[in-house]
């Protein structure tokens, strides 16, 4: 779901609604710095009766790890039990550029939050003596949640945060999902963390979030998805440290990366869009007619995925439109 104003609050409550009707499993709900995402899952909650309400996601720097898990309880308690929490760092431009907080440590500070979520939604003293978070007091949570744990999904990208994924999370949210690179770029090291820990790869929940365009017009429908490649390629973070640019890098695109990386941080917008090629687009998208789109679905789910976040998309398309393409693609 989007956390901006681009549809209006009563588009996207029906939009939810259709969607847990229809036997969605989870709705995600973003967060940078426009809607904060616990607001508006509260709402979700009061019009909807089965469906997940995910966080996906929020950082782990503007909350501290014992608000999280007040607000988990209390979402989870609202909801009766269906709130799930995605975890990410962010990046600095968020983190230090609108909250002011140093954007350091975080994906151990991420694992720290899980286990001191973890502890307050048991009920347990906080007492805990980390790298980042030092609790001494023994306080524990008041209030009774109707749950005693709540999944954590981690958004990772990173060799350091994949393995932190695998040791740590009930589930990993990727971004840029290629189905042909995921089984040798990303799963290993999810495995990897999962193994030093003493967990199988299988404990983990792999999904990703899928932006699905809706259109017979397919050039169109690039054309749609690609400054959204544009600004993640080009734009996400400093030179130096550009997750995704380092994740296409690993796909095999390197000098597609560093052009786009390049041309977008000289302000030559206009080039580095045209840098973004159909075949990286095609990649990490699914585009097309309802039919196609259901077939390339189905196609991601074969290569080891257990859970895909569709971003959809009907461009041109009105509120009707929307809720034609979601019920058309709604699971079995």
């Amino acid at each position: 779901m989007p956390y901006a104003d681009s549809r209006p609050q009563s588009e996207v409550v029906a939009f939810v609604e259709a969607a847990d009707r229809l036997g969605y499993d989870t709705v995600w709900v973003p967060e940078a710095y426009g809607w904060d995402a616990f607001t508006i899952l509260t709402k979700l909650a009061g019009c909807t009766e089965r469906i997940k309400l995910g966080t996906g996601i929020i950082n782990v720097f503007s909350r501290s790890p014992a608000l999280i898990g007040q607000t988990a309880a209390s979402l989870d308690a609202i909801s009766g039990g269906r709130f799930v929490l995605g975890l990410g760092t962010s990046g600095h431009q968020v983190i230090s550029g609108w909250h002011g907080v140093p954007f350091e440590r975080g994906v151990k500070r991420m694992q720290e939050v899980t286990d001191i979520v973890r502890l307050v939604l048991k009920r347990e003293r906080v007492v805990y003596d980390g790298e980042v978070f030092q609790l001494g007091m023994g306080l524990k949570l008041i209030t009774h949640p109707v749950r005693d744990t709540v999944p954590v999904y981690f958004a990772t990208l990173t060799p350091a945060g994949l393995r932190a994924t695998g040791a740590t999370a009930d589930g990993w949210l990727g971004v840029f999902y290629s189905p042909q690179h995921f089984g040798r770029v990303v799963r290993p090291l999810i495995e990897e963390g999962a193994r030093a820990a003493g967990r199988s790869v299988d404990d983990v929940s792999i999904g990703t979030f899928l932006t699905v365009v809706v259109t017979d017009d397919v050039a169109a429908g690039r054309d749609h998805v690609r400054p959204y490649l544009n600004l993640y390629i080009g734009g996400m973070g400093s030179r130096e440290r550009n997750y995704y640019n380092r994740l296409w890098r690993s796909y095999g695109f390197e000098q597609e990366a560093e052009r786009i990386q390049e041309l977008y941080l000289a302000k030559r917008r206009d080039e580095s869009l045209a840098a973004v090629t159909d075949e990286m687009v095609d990649l990490v998208s699914i585009i097309g007619p309802v039919d196609e789109c259901r077939r390339r679905l189905r196609e991601v789910a074969d290569s080891g995925l257990d859970e895909a976040a569709l971003s959809l998309t009907v461009p041109g398309g009105d509120q009707r439109d929307m809720l034609n393409a979601l019920e058309a693609l709604a699971p079995n």
